[in-house]
């Protein structure tokens, strides 16, 4: 029998293409890193579901990492996401700063990174999706200074590591600082929440109220979850209700206080629309295809940030039913507890 001799060039040949690793967009099989601060507070958990919901229909592959407010544990973790050899990896930083070493490994790896809800400081960052922060803090001010213009007010910041507390800060300075320099608004305390834990908030809240004999007419606080704490030292002392306090994120503990008068206002931040544009990005990315949405630049401190920045919606019991529950971030039933 003759047989046929393959030239050893096109063997090569041959072989290399079988080899080849193919690009995400040609398999269609992406891998997504998403790094997540923490899965504690359930804001987190409607964002990791959402957002894996919209890639799996994208047809990506989402794996992922919680940090529980490590800065060392989330670099760790980022470390391992990359190993795992994913397209794209998408971040919620527990530490703006030194989240800053993880885009850094990621572009070794040559792996773009997305900063999500949160921005990542002193970076080469590729994208970064969220709402418009600033705007968050003035929402929240706005509200309690159209109904108390005038008296004594306690800020209750963020985690001093996130900087969406400083953002949330700079809006609510911005319509503040009017006040507080006609001496209208009187700053009678202003700390910053570790972590962004409620037991932070009751503590700077119960000091304050000692240190002012309870006279304090409203509370700036820059989340429902140490609005929580803020309300249950204000309860302690009979004021829950007569003081005005703010929130942000429409937890459902958040707006049921709303609803039952207890606290004054929440932001709405339509999560479900930041889910969804961050999963198209990032499937968006890895193909190498150009983005849907336009973006506009956030400086990060070493570059302006192509940013994709939507619109928060303010709360209270006017436009509860009509935001939140329309939307079916939360059922009629859960919030008014019926």
């Amino acid at each position: 029998m003759r047989k046929t001799l393959v030239p050893l060039a096109i063997l090569i040949s041959l072989l290399t293409l079988w080899t080849a690793p193919l690009a995400a967009g040609e398999t269609g099989k992406i891998r997504i890193g998403l790094s997540l601060d923490t899965l504690k507070e359930e804001r987190w958990q409607k964002d990791r579901d959402l957002f894996v919901a919209k890639c799996k229909a994208l047809g990506a592959e989402v794996l992922v990492q919680a940090a529980n407010s490590s800065d060392s544990l989330q670099n760790s973790q980022a470390e391992n996401l990359l190993t795992q050899k994913v397209d794209v990896l998408v971040v919620v930083p527990h530490n703006g700063k030194s989240a800053a070493t993880i885009v850094k490994s990621a572009h070794q790896a040559g792996v773009p990174v997305i900063a999500y809800d949160r921005l990542i400081l002193d970076s080469d960052l590729d994208l970064y999706v969220s709402f418009d922060n600033i705007k968050v803090g003035e929402m929240q001010a706005e509200y309690l200074v159209k109904r108390r213009p005038k008296g004594n007010y306690v800020l209750i910041g963020g985690a001093p590591t996130d900087n969406n507390a400083k953002l949330f800060r700079q809006g609510q300075m911005n319509i503040l600082t009017p006040y507080i320099q006609k001496k209208q608004i009187k700053v009678v305390a202003d700390q910053w929440a570790n972590d962004w834990l409620p037991v932070e908030a009751l503590k700077i809240m119960e000091n304050a109220l000692t240190l002012n004999h309870n006279r304090v007419d409203a509370v700036v606080v820059s989340n429902d979850g140490t609005a929580g704490g803020a309300i249950q030292a204000l309860a302690e002392q009979k004021l829950a209700g007569r003081v005005l306090v703010s929130g942000q994120d429409a937890d459902l503990a958040g707006c049921q206080r709303v609803v039952a008068g207890t606290q004054s206002m929440t932001v709405y931040k339509p999560i479900r629309k930041l889910a969804e544009k961050a999963a198209e990005a990032a499937v968006a990315l890895a193909r190498k295809q150009q983005l849907a949405d336009k973006t506009s630049p956030v400086n990060n401190g070493f570059k302006d940030v192509p940013s994709i920045l939507l619109r928060p919606v303010q709360v209270d019991q006017t436009n509860m039913d009509s935001t939140v529950i329309a939307d079916g971030y939360h059922s009629k039933q859960d919030v008014y507890k019926k």
